[in-house]
């Protein structure tokens, strides 16, 4: 039976590449979601929606610095929180159109990014396909 082959090249730097245009969307996500959510808990902290915006806005910071930092580990905290921040723009998103009473101040994820121009919407599936382009070699 013959062992599976691993690539001899080098594994690729995340922010390399396409990789720094997507570290800079990302950073700019992070600093938007955290000043809307900044104002908006400021303005009342017990609405849900706005701890929502907060949690946008670690998951970006989260996947900013992973992308940065490259390597391995920040691959993998990167996959992470890009899939976590797909499924909460989806959830979000969903929940917002079901719950459109709940949602009449907007926040990155509701309505699917609408606010944004539906990038959050499309941002997980970027960053999920520069990771899978970019995914480290299984060699030790």
């Amino acid at each position: 039976m013959a062992e599976p082959t691993t690539s001899s090249a080098p594994d690729r730097p995340l922010a390399e590449g396409w990789g720094r245009a997507l570290v800079f969307v990302y950073g700019i996500f992070a600093v938007a979601a955290t000043g809307r959510s900044a104002v908006q808990l400021g303005d009342d902290a017990g609405k849900v929606p706005y701890w929502l915006s907060l949690l946008a806005a670690v998951i970006y910071l989260v996947a900013t610095t992973c992308l940065l930092v490259g390597g391995r580990t920040g691959w993998r905290v990167a996959a992470a929180a890009v899939s976590v921040e797909l499924v909460g723009v989806l959830a979000v998103g969903t929940w917002s159109y079901l719950d459109d009473g709940l949602f009449h101040d907007k926040t990155v994820w509701s309505h699917f990014g609408q606010g944004y121009g539906f990038l959050p919407l499309v941002l997980p599936f970027a960053g999920l396909a520069w990771l899978r382009a970019t995914r480290p070699s299984r060699r030790p």
